[in-house]
C-alpha cells in the first residue's frame, strides 16, 4: 500500500537522494577529462566526496591501481549503508546485488592463481569488501593451484558452483567453465531475490536490476557466437533464459545465427544506428556494449523521477555509482598513459 512504502522508505529516500547529489558534476567531469596528467586528477578528486579515500595514501604510493582501489572504497560505503537502510524485505535484493564484486573477486583470484601472480600483486585489483567477504583470497592465492583455492572455498556460497564445473577445468586447464558456472549461479540467484519482492518493488526492481541482466546476457550470446565460435548448443547453455525485454527466443535466435542488429532495434528500439555499428560485429561490439550501459544508466536516473517511495531508487544509486567507478578506471588509466582525450573520451558513460 502507498502508506506504508512511503513509511517505509521516507528516511532511505532522503539519505539516498543525499549520496545521490554526492556524484561527480558535468562541470567536475570536465576538469578532470582535462587533466594534464595522473597527478592533476588525483588533487581534483581530492575536493570531491573521493577525497576522504585518497587522502588515506601517501601521494607517492598512489599507483593508478591503489588510486582505483581507494576510489572503490566510497562505494563499498555506499553500498553498505544502503543494504542496512532498504526494508528488510528488500535486503536479500542489494545483498545479492553487492555480492557480483564477491563474484568479480573470486574470478580475479583464480586469474592470478592461474599467471602465477602473488597476493602483493593480486589484492589492490580485488574490490575492497573488507570484513563483509566471505572468500579467503590471500589463502588461496597462496595455496598456488586452483585445486587447492577452491578446497579452500568449503562452507561458503561458491563451493558447491565450482565443485560442479572443476572436472572441465582439469580436462581443459581453462578459467571459463569455472567463470560461466559463477556469473550464471549469480544472476539466477538475483532474478530469484527478484521474484520475491512485492508488485511495486518487484516492477522497479526489473527496470534497473532488469536491464543489467538483459545487457549481460545478450552481450554473453553475442560474444560467445562471434568471438568464441560456439555451438548454438554451447550459447544457449552458457547464458540465462530468462529477462527483463530479453526474450528466450532472442538469446535462442543469437545462438541459431539469426541477424544481430534485426534483435538489438527490437530490444532497444530507442538505439539508433545499429546496423552502422554492426557492420563488423567484432569492431562493433565494444561500442554497442557503451551503448547498452547508456541505457542502463538511463534506466538509473528515470527512477528518481516521478513516485520515489521504492526500492528502484537506492538500486539506482548504486548501479550510477559503479558506472561512475567505471568512467573513473578509464580516466585513471588514460591519464596515467598520457592517452589523448579522442582516444578516451568516447570510453565515458556518465561524463
Amino acid at each position: 500500500m502507498p502508506g506504508t512504502d512511503v513509511t517505509r522508505y521516507a528516511a532511505i529516500h532522503a539519505r539516498v537522494r543525499a549520496m545521490y547529489a554526492g556524484l561527480l558534476t558535468e562541470q567536475m567531469w570536465v576538469a578532470l577529462s582535462e587533466a594534464s596528467d595522473l597527478g592533476g586528477l588525483v588533487s581534483l578528486l581530492k575536493e570531491t566526496t573521493y577525497g576522504p579515500y585518497l587522502l588515506k595514501v601517501e601521494d607517492r604510493a598512489l599507483t593508478p591501481r591503489r588510486a582505483v582501489y581507494q576510489i572503490k572504497s566510497r562505494l563499498a560505503d555506499a553500498f553498505t549503508t544502503v543494504v542496512q537502510l532498504v526494508p528488510a524485505q528488500t535486503r536479500p535484493l542489494l545483498t545479492q546485488l553487492y555480492r557480483h564484486f564477491e563474484v568479480a573477486n573470486l574470478k580475479a583470484v583464480l586469474r592470478g592463481i592461474m599467471t602465477g601472480a602473488s597476493w602483493d600483486q593480486v589484492r589492490y585489483v580485488l574490490f575492497p569488501l573488507g570484513s563483509l567477504t566471505v572468500l579467503p583470497a590471500q589463502a588461496m592465492v597462496e595455496a598456488g593451484n586452483v585445486t587447492g583455492a577452491v578446497e579452500l572455498l568449503r562452507g561458503t556460497p561458491y563451493y558447491e558452483t565450482l565443485s560442479h564445473a572443476m572436472p572441465r577445468f582439469i580436462t581443459e586447464q581453462s578459467l571459463f567453465p569455472l567463470e560461466v558456472a559463477l556469473d550464471l549461479n549469480y544472476w539466477r540467484q538475483l532474478w530469484t531475490s527478484i521474484s520475491r519482492l512485492g508488485s511495486q518493488d518487484r516492477a522497479q526492481a526489473l527496470r534497473v536490476v532488469g536491464a543489467l541482466l538483459d545487457m549481460n546476457n545478450v552481450m554473453w550470446a553475442i560474444r560467445y557466437r562471434v568471438y568464441h565460435n560456439l555451438s548454438e548448443e554451447e550459447v544457449i547453455n552458457y547464458t540465462l533464459p530468462f529477462g527483463y525485454r530479453v526474450r528466450d527466443e532472442d538469446i535462442r535466435a543469437i545462438a541459431a545465427g539469426a541477424d544481430i542488429p534485426r534483435i538489438i532495434t527490437r530490444i532497444y528500439p530507442g538505439l539508433s544506428g545499429v546496423d552502422v555499428l554492426l557492420h563488423e560485429l567484432r569492431s562493433g561490439l565494444p561500442q554497442l556494449e557503451l551503448q547498452l550501459q547508456r541505457h542502463v544508466a538511463e534506466q538509473c536516473r528515470s527512477a528518481f523521477t516521478g513516485y520515489p517511495f521504492h526500492i528502484g531508487v537506492p538500486l539506482a544509486f548504486v548501479v550510477l555509482h559503479e558506472l561512475e567507478i567505471q568512467d573513473l578506471t578509464v580516466l585513471i588509466e588514460a591519464k596515467s598513459a598520457q592517452m589523448p582525450a579522442e582516444e578516451f573520451k568516447a570510453q565515458l558513460l556518465m561524463a
